[in-house]
């Protein structure tokens, strides 16, 4: 099992935690978790993803932020703001900002820039979709990792992310966006059921 793998903590509904020689937390929420964070990447300004009394939960003076520009007048410290596209290094760790959007539906429309994440750590990549439906940007993410949302409403079904996991062709997909606002396990286990490839339902 890759290294990277085990590093990684699902925290509930679309939160990680990636355990390393730097700590980095992906959309905090609900958070009982304590440990400071060196980096926190937040892909959009709705509040089960930019959430200032989690992110308050696992900030220092030194925690560097990476999120968009409607998340600013949430948040406090050193932010660094990225669109879909940019690249970032932040000390060791490369962070790029991909596109995440519905589509056919108003939640997260394209034009308000919203992201998903792809971090390399130690040579290993890991890709947060944050909330999208499949996209055709996918068939561009290459990822070792990929964590997928699966409760629809809002975000994809279960079947739509296994078309997303099998154009991104990851080796392991850990589904998220499931069992606090919307979705239950069921989500996940449908998703694992019918995806060929490797899941960890965490």
């Amino acid at each position: 099992m890759m290294s990277l793998l085990k590093k990684i903590k699902w925290l509930g509904h679309a939160g990680f935690k990636i355990e390393g020689d730097k700590i980095i937390y992906i959309d905090p929420f609900q958070i009982k978790e304590a440990e400071k964070a060196d980096i926190i990447l937040i892909t959009h300004e709705h509040y089960d993803h930019c959430s200032p009394e989690d992110v308050a939960k696992i900030q220092k003076e030194s925690t560097v932020i990476v999120t968009i520009d409607s998340c600013l007048s949430k948040l406090s410290g050193h932010i660094k703001t990225v669109k879909p596209g940019d690249e970032i290094s932040v000390e060791s760790i490369h962070i790029k900002a991909v596109p995440s959007y519905n589509i056919g539906k108003k939640f997260h429309e394209k034009s308000t820039d919203k992201v998903g994440f792809i971090v390399t750590v130690g040579g290993e990549s890991v890709y947060h979709a944050g909330d999208t439906d499949f996209i055709p940007e996918m068939k561009d993410i290459h990822a070792d990792i990929a964590l997928l949302p699966v409760s629809g409403t809002y975000v994809m079904t279960a079947e739509e992310a296994v078309r997303a996991a099998e154009t991104i062709k990851p080796e392991y997909v850990i589904p998220m966006h499931y069992g606090t606002i919307v979705g239950s396990s069921s989500d996940a286990e449908t998703f694992k059921r019918l995806y060929k490839g490797q899941t960890i339902i965490p």
